[in-house]
């Protein structure tokens, strides 16, 4: 097992089984302190797993609004300890923002924006079936290799109803989706109209972060929270959680999963 990059960190653990005890050779997932400077001026610094950090640092800029394509960059370097990446902008003018909010995310997301801030309704005529629901959900765990190693990290990714496009994994469930949106920009694909797949809660942060990619259909093995039904059902935002096996859960906009059969009953219960 290797440290070099790979977000895996050897350990050992002594193991119990009634009163006789073992020590095992392990690893655990890493956790680092990573900051993020712009312009030569330190924009921002979390906690994250300590790899493919120049993914997450432009999907970072592009979730706060700071850039729009890679055509806004420079220059980007990683500094040589891989605790600091280092980006310079066209714009020179560029100044960080004072004020700074600490989401609920996973070891302290940071955030400059206000989360009850209003997006248009997503009026996509996406659907999904409760079969693909399914099937996509078992495309993410199986992806989910950090996972399967040393357990202890989120996984997300994005697809376009049929196939996993991107696949992004870290301690914190909000950094997936800043590394999701800068595997996009490296690649120059689209994120409007992509489902986005989640192992981890759906946070008021994350859905936010979801709106601003255009992304009208979440579907994640947990729950969402209060913040972020109430913003799904106002930003037109299928949220569906637990979904694990065959089952699930519509919080909002649930006209986008295909069982019109159902939608009647669901509407005359109201």
């Amino acid at each position: 097992m290797a440290n070099d990059n790979s977000g895996i960190h050897p350990t050992t653990y002594v193991l119990y089984k009634g009163d006789k005890a073992s020590l095992v050779e392990s690893a655990v997932i890493e956790e680092a302190l990573v900051c993020i400077f712009v312009n030569g001026q330190e924009l921002a610094t979390f906690m994250c797993t300590p790899n493919h950090l120049e993914e997450l640092a432009l999907g970072f800029l592009r979730s706060e609004g700071f850039i729009q394509s890679m055509a806004d960059i420079e220059v980007l370097t990683l500094s040589a300890s891989g605790s600091c990446v280092d980006i310079w902008l066209r714009d020179l003018s560029f100044s960080p923002p004072q004020r700074r909010i600490i989401t609920s995310g996973c070891g302290g997301g940071v955030t400059f924006d206000d989360l009850s801030q209003r997006h248009p309704p997503l009026n996509t005529a996406m659907t999904v079936t409760p079969a693909q629901v399914s099937a996509l959900m078992q495309k993410l765990h199986l992806a989910a290799e950090l996972y399967k190693e040393v357990r202890g990290v989120h996984t997300s990714a994005l697809s376009d109803g049929q196939e996993l496009l991107l696949v992004a994994q870290d301690v914190g469930r909000h950094n997936t989706i800043d590394r999701l949106w800068g595997q996009a920009l490296q690649r120059g694909l689209p994120t409007e109209g992509r489902i986005l797949l989640a192992s981890g809660r759906i946070s008021s942060e994350m859905i936010n972060k979801a709106a601003k990619m255009k992304i009208p259909l979440i579907i994640s093995r947990t729950s969402p929270t209060s913040l972020s039904v109430e913003l799904g059902r106002a930003w037109n935002i299928t949220l569906i959680g637990y979904a694990r096996g065959n089952q699930f859960r519509v919080y909002s906009t649930p006209e986008r999963v295909a069982a019109e059969k159902l939608w009647p009953v669901l509407l005359n219960n109201e």
